[in-house]
């Protein structure tokens, strides 16, 4: 542990780097060198190195044979198959959420809603993305099955830099549509209604990109 009882610093290093991948704070083909990120968090080589490994094992960064780091840019079968991961695993997680979807958790959605409608009014991207998966994450953690949600994260996580591409070439105004059905399902008790509307959301934007 580090100083104070803190996390250690590759761990440190490790939450920062994924979350900014995640949510689309570097680009599809973006390089990253130890010595930059090491710079960049204060901290000695072993701990950069360290963090870069566990992304590179989650699929977040690409390890050449030189030794070179970068996020992936993702070929349109892989775009193709994370979205139908996506397909499978997110509506389950929103069926399994639907019994504990209580007024609180409806009016928290709401609200991520509404900031997301003025994220997109200043065109960020990186603010979008986050508050787009944090509608997620909010109503998959009322399904109480963390391995699920897990490996959907594992699947965000991948996906990041691409989504950052795709809000680019969306140009959104608005926020979300299939969010506003997923909060009416959930108002209405409707479970197969709310498959259909998760599974709408999770991969339409992707789609675009193989079009």
């Amino acid at each position: 542990m580090s100083e104070g009882g803190g996390p250690p610093a590759h761990e440190r290093v490790y939450r920062a780097l994924r979350a900014a991948i995640m949510h689309g704070e570097v680009a599809p083909g973006a390089p990253l060198t130890l010595r930059g990120l090491a710079g960049e968090h204060g901290v000695s080589m072993t701990p950069a190195r360290e963090a870069l490994r566990r992304l590179a094992a989650e699929g977040a960064l690409t390890l050449s044979a030189s030794g070179r780091v970068a996020t992936p840019r993702l070929p349109p079968e892989r775009i193709e198959e994370l979205a139908a991961i996506r397909a499978m695993i997110e509506p389950e997680l929103a069926s399994r959420a639907l019994p504990r979807a209580h007024g609180a958790l409806i009016e928290r959605l709401e609200g991520l809603q509404r900031g997301m409608a003025e994220i997109t009014a200043k065109g960020d991207a990186v603010g979008y993305i986050r508050q787009n998966l944090d509608f997620h994450r909010t109503l998959y953690l009322r399904a109480r099955a963390p391995a699920m949600l897990a490996l959907s994260e594992t699947v965000w996580l991948q996906l990041g830099p691409t989504m950052r591409a795709l809000y680019g070439r969306l140009n959104r105004t608005d926020p979300p549509l299939h969010h506003r059905t997923i909060i009416a399902a959930l108002k209405a008790g409707d479970e197969p209604g709310l498959r259909v509307a998760v599974r709408a959301d999770v991969t339409h934007g992707l789609r675009l990109l193989l079009a």
